[in-house]
């Protein structure tokens, strides 16, 4: 390779030197790129990791909160799909909502709770009657929840509001 090299006209030499240094650049912005990222994930995976050992040591007082927050909850007063569905027509009849909807529900179990969650959307409504309702469902809190929320005015009329709320319930399994 040596013989090869010195054996060429010094423009040529000049021109292969030139194309080398060109690929070992391209090949070293690549390295950065790859280095780079790489020290990016480190320092994203050494974040989760220390917020993950922080919630670890404080997962006794999560712990005996949450047993606290589960003796004070009567299962009684929990929601199923249905009584849920229902609950929301009556809170939105008693608040003076007349064009809403109430979706199926969606249901994730685990082995002491079911969770319950469905869309309400409530059309053409003046917001009175939508604080009215929002009130009336914080007042069943902790046993119906709100997950999203999401507003917009009617264009013809900007004082009709159409809102969406995403409630959910919990069902203490019996």
């Amino acid at each position: 390779m040596k013989a090869f090299f010195l054996s060429r006209l010094l423009r040529e030499k000049i021109l292969m030197l030139a194309f080398v240094l060109i690929g070992a650049l391209i090949w070293l912005s690549g390295v950065s790129d790859r280095v780079g990222a790489q020290w990016r994930a480190i320092k994203v995976t050494s974040t989760d990791l220390d917020v993950q050992q922080r919630w670890l040591l404080q997962r006794a007082r999560i712990e005996k909160e949450a047993t606290v927050a589960i003796e004070h909850l009567d299962p009684s007063r929990t929601f199923d799909n249905v009584r849920l569905q229902s609950e929301l027509n009556s809170l939105a009849r008693s608040a003076g909502l007349s064009n809403y909807d109430v979706s199926d529900s969606r249901t994730t179990r685990t082995s002491q709770f079911a969770v319950h969650s469905v869309q309400f959307s409530a059309r053409n409504a003046d917001i009175s009657a939508l604080i009215a309702f929002y009130q009336s469902l914080g007042q069943r809190a902790p046993y119906l929840g709100l997950e999203q929320f999401a507003l917009a005015s009617n264009r013809a009329n900007p004082s009709q509001l159409t809102a969406s709320w995403r409630v959910t319930s919990i069902e203490i399994a019996r």
